[in-house]
């Protein structure tokens, strides 16, 4: 007679796979926000009350989630706490005492935060060309990029609190002009990319995806020099919501990812096409879509040199000739890039994992402007460009996601598709603020 014999292994608990790190966060985190709402409270409604108690859960299980995070968001707590210390509530304190002048004032943090991402994505770059120090150099451009996040969020930080030295009818959380919400989506679009590398466990991405990041940096430079952008400005009344503290932030998870994924579209097709070519499958002439993009993706620097002809014409001439030479070089070098890249299916896995939590998180910010609007404007759709041009980003990438979970869209069509997307979403992201006017004009160019 035999005897069976059956093991049953339950699943470890979630809460039982926290070590002591975990719950120590979990502690300070706790600590932090009661702290805030201790001596803050007075200061906000009970809609803000609300968030700032949901977003201690939140906060803690994002730090579970990704571990990363904790440490990050430790750093950034520990540094936007020294510089708001150090101003003693004199904004003056900014040009006289050394830290806060060099590095952690909001205007001295965020430009160390270009400065930072322009150098992740040389090493990147480095890295991508290099035969014997490639790994290292990607590593590199991965680190810098990790400390040019932590850069961006504590000039952030430290930004929200000098609105409010200002004055407290002055005060606001930084993502009220388009000076914020670029610095936001810098920020935003590294952090997500750094998620995709440590989970795939490949670097090869970095130099595609930085390349959207450096240009939005850019962009955030040339924006600063003509429109004195970073100076803290009063907010218009209908930015003076709630909503504002939920729409944006969530807008921002869309936009950032968006552009995410149309990177790494770029870096499959240029992955295929090289293997292709190796295989011989495919001759030079054959890639005429890729010059293409290439070429319509240089000139795009030079709608702003029209937009602006008075004001910076020369710095976006300049722009074009860098994107030119960065273009050409890619596509010039393919075949060594393709060699550094992850696999097709993995970037393919990546492309679609960034539409899908950027259009989720994109219809979240959908509805809430909605809401917002019936607030401020008393409807909740009034067909405002800005509002026909999201609702065609939205359009677009449900019909992305239907085709992809339907009927099993994949590769070259998906990549070239979410190309596409970039441009849609980048002009309802800039080019309505540049050519078409509205209810939503609060960062005119």
């Amino acid at each position: 007679m035999n005897t069976a014999t059956t093991t049953l292994t339950l699943n470890e608990g979630y809460f039982a796979k926290r070590n002591l790190f975990d719950w120590l966060f979990a502690a300070l985190v706790t600590l932090g926000g009661l702290y805030a709402y201790a001596n803050y409270h007075a200061f906000m409604d009970v809609y803000e009350k609300g968030i700032l108690l949901l977003a201690i859960p939140s906060v803690v299980a994002l730090g579970w989630f990704w571990r990363p995070l904790r440490a990050l968001m430790l750093v950034v707590a520990a540094f936007s706490l020294l510089g708001i210390y150090s101003y003693q509530g004199q904004l003056a304190r900014a040009e006289s005492v050394f830290w806060l002048k060099y590095f952690l004032s909001s205007q001295s943090a965020i430009l160390w935060m270009s400065v930072l991402f322009f150098m992740s994505t040389v090493f990147y770059w480095i890295g991508m060309f290099s035969r014997a120090q490639g790994a290292t150099m990607e590593l590199l451009g991965s680190r810098l990029t990790w400390v040019a996040v932590a850069m961006a969020l504590i000039g952030t930080m430290v930004r929200w609190y000098e609105s409010y030295l200002l004055g407290p009818d002055i005060g606001h959380i930084p993502v009220s002009n388009l000076y914020e919400v670029f610095v936001l989506f810098c920020w935003m679009t590294a952090l997500f990319y750094l998620y995709f590398e440590q989970q795939y466990g490949t670097r090869g991405m970095g130099a595609f995806v930085m390349l959207v990041v450096s240009a939005a940096v850019g962009f955030l430079l040339w924006y600063t020099v003509v429109r004195e952008a970073h100076e803290i400005q009063p907010l218009v009344p209908a930015l003076k919501s709630w909503w504002m503290k939920l729409h944006v932030p969530a807008n921002f998870v869309g936009y950032g990812t968006f552009a995410l994924a149309a990177m790494v579209a770029f870096a499959y097709l240029i992955k295929s096409q090289a293997q292709q070519e190796a295989q011989q499958k495919v001759r030079w002439y054959r890639l005429a879509p890729l010059w293409i993009f290439g070429i319509v993706l240089c000139f795009v620097p030079l709608a702003f040199r029209q937009s602006s002809a008075a004001a910076g014409g020369s710095y976006w001439l300049v722009y074009f000739i860098i994107a030119a030479l960065i273009v050409g070089g890619i596509l010039l070098g393919r075949r060594r890039i393709a060699e550094r890249l992850p696999a097709p299916e993995v970037l393919d896995d990546v492309m679609y994992k960034s539409i899908a939590v950027g259009f989720a998180f994109f219809t979240i910010a959908t509805v809430l402007g909605a809401l917002w609007a019936a607030e401020a404007w008393g409807g909740y759709w009034s067909w405002d460009p800005k509002e026909t041009w999201a609702l065609i980003v939205w359009l677009n990438y449900a019909a992305w996601l239907h085709m992809r979970l339907m009927k099993g869209l994949r590769g070259t069509v998906a990549s070239w598709w979410a190309l596409a997307g970039l441009g849609v979403t980048t002009f309802a992201f800039i080019g309505v603020n540049m050519f078409l006017s509205g209810l939503h004009s609060y960062g005119a160019l």
